[in-house]
């Protein structure tokens, strides 16, 4: 082994968590090495989370010109939607991503690897090329998720796609099936319904992002359905088939167990992602997956293996880890801190803010209604539309906020639909983060006249102050 295949930190995977990780480790003054057999930024920048909203942005301008003529009397249209154009701005917002990335990473003197790597022990690994490194402090896992296919019916790009593949994919579709209903399919089925697309949505749990609390899935569903999209929950896909002619047909069985044929230019199948360890040979390190293919910590306060020195970060992570890119970074930093000797507070799952970006967009940090009940706290409960304050008025968007808080104590959980609940949720984020309790919140003022204003509202009714709810 020569100097040079020695460093402190080997990170695989220069995804949302890995270089994170890398980052941190070289500012606290460790060397670092970073695999990445792909680009760096992983899925979130290349193919997810940026390119997403990216479009949603999009999609939201074009909502908004509608909302113009039909509201506001303002007499504009939309012509057309150039294509090219769309994408080619999308794409430059990723290649500058990119760009800065790569700068950041060259900057702290993180070693990149482009290249697979693979395990060949719990300090070590090879390239494809044949080389071979060593870390003296720990290795990281970090190389993320894929999206789960249908058997039998694989992505090819422009018919059957996936999350990854469905906004590159050739123009707009005319009509598309979306199967699943969470934060990804409800997205991308907002999309596809503001380009003027016929969009089903079709879900098997009872409602939409089944993973939150029941009164923002029947806000959302309403919302997306009052926008014109057919939205069937309880529902469930028992075959589908390509046709000849383009496009493909699909039999689904609704709630109430009627058998519909739908047809749809495209079907995006949204209905979850799997971690990624192919290659990456877990055994080598003494470390194994479980049955769903995840690496578990053996300590969650360090996000350690059984294995020591080995951490794992991002969506090979099981819950209560969140597969989001924001939780991937404050794990990333955990990781780091702990393998320069830095003391380190555990990620606190419940405090990490979950998004949605549609129209209505839905927002939320701590626990559900049905969490905390299920946990035995006595539960008090407020929900405050937004339409009740004059800025929600404007918006005409409607929308709520629901706060959850143990009965004289703390707020578990806040929940959000409506327009720009993605912006509002940070302060809701440090409510819940630092066990603040009704009275603590009732004594900050909140601007008027702004949508926030309705968090404050709702905590004011909670303390026994309520102004404008009675």
């Amino acid at each position: 082994m020569t100097n040079d295949s020695t460093v402190d930190v080997i990170v695989i995977g220069g995804g949302t968590g890995g270089y994170s990780t890398a980052l941190r480790a070289s500012a606290l003054g460790l060397t670092v090495l970073l695999a990445e057999r792909d680009k760096v930024g992983g899925t979130c920048l290349h193919r997810g989370c940026i390119p997403s909203k990216a479009m949603l942005h999009a999609a939201e301008l074009v909502d908004g010109v509608a909302e113009a003529r039909e509201r506001w009397g303002v007499r504009a249209s939309v012509e057309s939607v150039d294509w090219a154009a769309l994408t080619a701005t999308r794409d430059d917002i990723l290649s500058r991503n990119h760009k800065g990335v790569e700068g950041h990473l060259e900057h702290a003197g993180v070693r990149v690897v482009r290249s697979s790597v693979r395990l060949t022990g719990p300090r070590s690994v090879r390239a494809e090329d044949g080389r071979e490194f060593t870390a003296t402090r720990g290795i990281v896992l970090a190389t993320g998720s894929r999206p789960r296919t249908l058997p039998g019916l694989e992505p090819d790009g422009r018919t059957v796609v996936t999350s990854d593949d469905a906004l590159f994919a050739p123009g707009l579709p005319a009509s598309v099936l979306v199967l699943g209903g969470g934060a990804i399919g409800v997205e991308y089925a907002s999309f596809h319904r503001s380009m003027g697309a016929e969009v089903t949505l079709v879900e098997a749990a009872d409602r939409l992002v089944p993973l939150e609390d029941a009164d923002v899935s029947r806000h959302l569903a309403r919302g997306l359905k009052k926008r014109g999209i057919d939205v069937q929950t309880g529902a469930r896909l028992e075959g589908a088939e390509r046709l000849a002619d383009g496009g493909v047909r699909a039999a689904v069985r609704t709630a109430r167990g009627e058998l519909r044929e739908l047809r749809a230019e495209r079907l995006l199948v949204a209905v979850g992602r799997v971690p990624v360890t192919d290659g990456l040979d877990l055994a080598a390190a003494r470390l194994t997956a479980d049955e769903r293919g995840f690496v578990a910590p053996a300590d969650w306060s360090r996000l350690e293996t059984a294995v020591p020195g080995v951490h794992v970060v991002g969506d090979l992570l099981p819950p209560p880890s969140l597969g989001l890119a924001h939780a991937s970074f404050a794990e990333g930093l955990l990781v780091a801190e702990t393998l320069a000797g830095v003391a380190s507070a555990p990620v606190d799952y419940a405090a990490v803010p979950r998004v949605t970006y549609s129209a209505p967009q839905t927002a939320a940090v701590g626990l559900t209604e049905a969490q905390a009940r299920e946990a035995a706290y006595d539960v008090v409960v407020n929900t405050m539309p937004l339409t009740a304050v004059a800025k929600g008025m404007v918006h005409g968007q409607g929308g709520t906020v629901k706060v959850v808080a143990e009965r004289d104590g703390r707020v578990l959980g806040v929940h959000l639909v409506g327009p720009h609940v993605s912006e509002m949720i940070a302060e809701s984020q440090l409510i819940v983060g630092w066990d603040a309790e009704p009275s603590d919140v009732a004594r900050h003022v909140h601007a008027h006249p702004t949508l926030s204003e309705a968090v404050g509202e709702a905590f004011l009714s909670l303390a026994g102050r309520g102004l404008h709810q009675q």
